[in-house]
């Protein structure tokens, strides 16, 4: 029997599976029901040349240097900052929100006067959210909240999520700011980059240690099942010494609370034979019938690829496990947020079970925060070994 099993070859259950091997030198087995590893943000070339990402795009950023520094370690980095757009009404404008779209919704004095109105409200901020805004007492700022709201938020976030927008947890609505100046930037954070030769190649350096073997097409929940007092994780009748569990907690447990709800993706590849598809790597299209944005990979980062372009055009569903789709958000309601907790207290009385990532812990994480979490996790991995 191994030292650790890890289930999932994403970056959580990479990260956690180099250190037990390396800091801690024991042996451990990692799982992973899919036929690759790098989980979510697994990427490849495709027939035309062109390096895309299969389940979304993904673009490292972040205010942690330990994140970076740590990821320095397994590939050569360059500096990418992302541009998005938005189409509304047949016309690209920046994403987030910027005073270039005022200029390009409300030109001449209409639009001078917004930014009169959102410099009075904001004194000394250089952005405010959307909920800030439509909750404005200033008419004009309430004014330019609603049409934004009106165009993009609400009607995106409907795709989306598959629910009307007073359903979601507000924190939704907030994620993406309105800029109160001219930046065009989608990220603000100090580091942002894109490894060399693609995320799967530094995944692929993390999993590559003598104390680490990684099984794929393997099922965990399929091999793993609970002492009778469900106090301690057995994988094929036997306790390893840790479990390292990645995957949607609900399925752990057969569902006994219900499944835990989560939006899922469909992605439409096309390769056009054109150099430029569209104005920027990534546009979302609020008012478009059934898809939310499309990826131009050529462009994430830029790649010398002439005559064909390859783009994704994304489409939000409802996950089931039966459906063959993959389980991408965490829907925050007040209901899945009672089914979590269930399935929490649960887990927290297993001893040889530690929870990491996006799915086992039921809540959205951007990478650098799943990483971040995933070191953390790595303390708690040292203390259960007494290391």
């Amino acid at each position: 029997m191994v030292d650790a099993i890890v289930v999932g070859a994403g970056l959580c259950g990479a990260v956690t599976a180099r250190f037990i091997a390396e800091e801690l030198d024991k042996k451990v087995l990692v799982l992973e029901r899919r036929e690759h590893i790098a989980g979510n943000i697994y990427d490849y070339v495709d027939d035309s040349g062109i390096l895309v990402q299969r389940y979304g795009p993904h673009i490292f950023h972040t205010r942690k240097k330990e994140v970076f520094d740590y990821l320095q370690r397994f590939a050569e980095w360059k500096p990418f900052h992302l541009r998005c757009m938005v189409q509304m009404d047949g016309r690209y404008t920046p994403s987030p929100f910027n005073f270039k779209t005022i200029d390009d919704f409300f030109p001449g004095e209409e639009g001078e006067r917004i930014k009169q109105h959102l410099a009075m409200e904001y004194p000394g901020r250089d952005r405010a959210t959307i909920v800030e805004m439509l909750e404005s007492q200033d008419p004009v700022v309430k004014a330019y909240a609603d049409f934004l709201f009106a165009k993009d938020y609400s009607l995106y976030t409907a795709k989306q999520w598959g629910i009307d927008p007073s359903q979601i947890d507000i924190s939704v609505l907030k994620r993406v700011p309105v800029l109160f100046s001219y930046e065009d930037g989608y990220f603000s954070d100090p580091y942002q980059a894109m490894p060399e030769g693609g995320f799967t190649g530094v995944v692929a350096r993390m999993l590559d240690h003598p104390n680490i073997t990684v099984q794929l097409h393997t099922d965990a929940a399929e091999k793993l099942t609970f002492t009778a007092d469900g106090c301690e994780l057995l994988y094929e009748g036997a306790a390893p010494g840790l479990v390292v569990y990645t995957g949607p907690l609900d399925e752990l447990y057969g569902q006994r609370f219900g499944a835990l709800p989560y939006r899922s993706l469909r992605f439409e590849w096309q390769t056009h034979a054109v150099d430029s598809y569209q104005a920027a790597p990534v546009v979302a299209y609020p008012q478009a019938p059934g898809y939310t944005r499309i990826t131009e990979y050529k462009k994430l980062p830029e790649q010398d690829v002439q005559g064909a372009s390859t783009i994704a055009v994304e489409y939000p569903l409802t996950y089931t496990k039966d459906n063959g789709a993959e389980p991408y958000y965490p829907i925050p309601t007040e209901e899945s947020a009672k089914s979590y907790a269930a399935y929490r207290a649960k887990a927290d009385s297993v001893k040889n079970m530690v929870l990491c990532g996006r799915l086992a812990e039921y809540r959205y994480y951007n990478m650098d925060d799943a990483l971040a979490r995933a070191l953390e996790v790595c303390k708690q991995i040292r203390a259960h070994f007494g290391a």
